[in-house]
This record gives structure tokens, sequence and C-alpha cells, in this order.
């Protein structure tokens, strides 16, 4: 039996701990089949969300930047709603029974700028800037911001009147001088306009400073759908230009904008179940378990064991150095000083609150030479100095060598730091 044993043993010893590839599959199985699931459903939803166009401004848009509902309130109110993406195509349809809709003017070529608005009867620009402005509308500058907010018209437009108060703000706008007597500014602050009307001749020129009212998520809030169909549903047909980044010569703002929106979905859906995942594999701790002592040792007696440890150990200068550092920290704030002070510092306003002499209040806070920059905190062979402020009579000098000595000078030594604290505390 004892040899079956001893043959086992070293059996189960070589056997390793290391975890089987059977073992982790039958571990890992589970959470990869669910994050592999929820991929495949992300990835088909995003593939058919990513077919419904996406976009600010865009007529065709469903989400709430889009403006497929402002396009749609045109159409069945009998404007033809034609969507053009580059400069070329908006100049061929442009007309004189047209109203031209250009929905992001930064990003018009700056060639084509200045003869953009030369065939349409009605010219939209939104939230365009002053390099835009200065090709497009000359007369018209940007001057500020303002926050976007239901605002009142506060102007004489019959547009604006008609649909009182709008979500309007963003860039503000004031025009030149020689077309303020053609030039009506709505939704003002601080005298700016963020609606900009100006007439040449049968032409007219429109500037919005920000694009929220012709958006799907507001346009049925306040009067954004009556102020939108005034503005752009004066003419049989409507031209909405969306302009492109790469027709403008820029470049996309970040990798983000590149991404398609099915990707960005699927993105999303991956990570939240990498976060489920990390949820459901890490370990719980439970609450904290509470368990009475077994026994309680009073204070006096953990104070005199640690005593006894030192004496033992015959650790007298560890013993005197925590003395002087205890007193040190309950005496330095009653003195104002900082929590690090220099020796001297706390020698000189000890000596001036207690009255003795400073050597002696060095040589019982720091031991012998600590005023003069060197650290002794119980030397076998004392000066005349500690021996004075520790209180050792004459006779007991010539004994300092000896262990009872020591301890006596020990003993002194904390009566001494415990009247010194009384006195700095009474004074």
């Amino acid at each position: 039996m004892t040899a079956t044993t001893q043959e086992a043993a070293p059996e189960r010893a070589a056997r390793s701990l290391d975890p089987t590839g059977a073992q982790i599959w039958r571990a890992f199985r589970l959470p990869l089949l669910i994050a592999l699931v929820i991929v495949l459903v992300g990835g088909v939803l995003g593939y058919f969300g990513s077919r419904q166009r996406q976009g600010l401004l865009d007529p065709e848009a469903v989400d709430g930047g889009g403006s497929r509902a402002l396009a749609r309130l045109l159409k069945h109110q009998g404007v033809k709603v034609e969507v053009v993406r580059t400069a070329d195509q908006a100049l061929a349809r442009a007309g004189d029974d047209t109203t031209l809709l250009v929905a992001f003017p930064d990003l018009v070529p700056q060639d084509t700028r200045a003869r953009l608005g030369r065939d349409a009867a009605t010219v939209v620009l939104i939230e365009p800037g002053n390099r835009a402005l200065a090709g497009l509308a000359p007369d018209v500058s940007a001057v500020g911001q303002a926050f976007v907010e239901d605002r009142d018209p506060d102007c004489a437009l019959p547009a604006a009147r008609a649909a009182g108060r709008a979500l309007m703000g963003g860039l503000l706008y004031d025009v030149s001088a020689k077309a303020e007597g053609r030039a009506e500014l709505c939704y003002r602050e601080k005298g700016h306009g963020s609606l900009v009307r100006l007439t040449e001749g049968d032409r007219e020129l429109v500037v919005l400073g920000t694009p929220q009212p012709l958006v799907n998520r507001h346009l049925a809030e306040e009067g954004n759908a009556a102020l939108a169909l005034r503005l752009l549903g004066q003419h049989p047909r409507l031209v909405w230009y969306v302009p492109s980044v790469a027709e403008g010569g820029g470049t996309a703002t970040s990798l983000y904008d590149l991404l398609p929106a099915g990707w960005r979905w699927a993105a999303v859906q991956l990570w939240i179940a990498v976060a489920l995942l990390a949820l459901w594999r890490v370990r719980r701790l439970g609450p904290v378990v509470t368990e009475p002592l077994p026994v309680v040792v009073r204070a006096a007696e953990t104070v005199e064991g640690r005593a006894r440890l030192y004496r033992r150990a015959h650790a007298r200068e560890h013993a005197a150095a925590t003395l002087r550092a205890a007193t040190l920290s309950r005496i330095v704030p009653l003195l104002g000083l900082p929590r690090e002070p220099a020796p001297a510092a706390v020698v000189a306003a000890v000596a001036r609150r207690t009255g003795r002499p400073p050597h002696l209040v060095a040589a019982l806070l720091y031991g012998a030479g600590q005023h003069g920059g060197k650290t002794e905190t119980l030397p076998t062979e004392l000066t005349p100095a500690d021996w004075e402020a520790l209180g050792v009579p004459a006779e007991g000098r010539r004994r300092a060598r000896t262990a009872r000595s020591l301890d006596e000078v020990l003993v002194r030594l904390a009566d001494g730091l415990d009247n010194l604290e009384k006195e700095v505390r009474r004074s």
C-alpha cells in the first residue's frame, strides 16, 4: 500500500496545472458565440440602415439633421425640388423661376461663387462665412455669433412676420452702408441679424445664420416650417445645391467622418458587446465581512509591549528619536510653523515661548549637535549641554556608559519633552 502511494505521488506532482485547449474552449465558446451574433446583427442593421441617405441639410436624408421632411412639404405645395451636388449642375438648372438653395456655401468652388447667383430669382445661403460671402454676397459680412434659440422676427420681412418665433441664431450678419436701404435684418441680437434679405432689382438674396429651422429635428417646432416654406417656396422650382468636401478642394475633418453610417453603428454595437462581456467575466467582490476580534487588547498593553521590544533590542537611540519626533509633531502646529520647519526655527520659537536658553532647547528636541547640523539621537557620550537639558545630576553623569544609566537618561528625556510640551501649551 505504501509503495503504491509513493509511486502515485510523483505522477500527481508531474501533472500540469495549466488549462488544456478543451477547457479553454468550453470556457470561452459561449461568450464568443454571443459576440459573433451581436456583430452579425449589427452588421445587418448597419447595412440596411446605410441604404437610407443621411447628412446635414440633405433633402434626401431622413435623420435628424437631414431635410427630407421640408422637401416633401415643398413638393406638396407644388414646388419642384431638384437636388444637385455640383456647381455646374446648379448653374445649368438655375433660372428666373428658380430659388437656388446653397447648403454649404464655404464648400462652393471659388471660381464659381461669383456666377452662382446671377441666373436664379432668389438665392438662399445657409450659414456662409466671410470667404464665401466675398464671392456670393459682397455687401453682407459675418460679424459675430449668437446662441441658437427661439427668437422673435423683429423686422418687417413678410415671411418672418408670418412665421413668428423661429429657431434662429448662429452666425450674425450686417450689411454695408450702400446696401442698407434694400436690406432687412431679422431675428436680431445686438443690432445684427441671423437672417438677412437683400434685394437688387428683381433678384433676391437671403442669408441664414443657422440651418436648424430647415432640418427634420426642428421643423415642427415654433414657426420653423412656416419660415422655411415661405423662404424656399416663392418660385415653382427649387434647386437644392449640396456641395461636397471634394468639390470645394477640402478634406474630411476626421477618420470618423469618412466611415459610412452603417459601419459607425456596427462599431457602437461591437463596443457594447465587449463592455457586456467584460462585465460578465470580471471578478465580483462581495460585501465586506465583519467579525468580532477574538481578544481586545488595551492600548496601554500595546505601548508596554513595544517598550519591552525596544528594551530587549537595546534600541535606545530609536526610542529617543521616536519621542522627539512625536513631541515635534505636536508642538510645531502650536508654534504656527510649517509642517517641516528648520530646526533653528523650532528652537527659536520654543525658546521665545518658554524662556529657556536656545542651546538647552536644541539639546532636548534634537540631541547633541543637531542645532549645529549634526544628528545624534541618544549618544553614549553626552555633552554637558545634554546632561543639563535632561536634568541629570552631576553624580549620575559618571555612570553614563552603563545600560542602567542610559535607561535613566531615556526616562529623563521623556520627562523633559513632556514638561517642554506642557510649557509650550501653557504659553
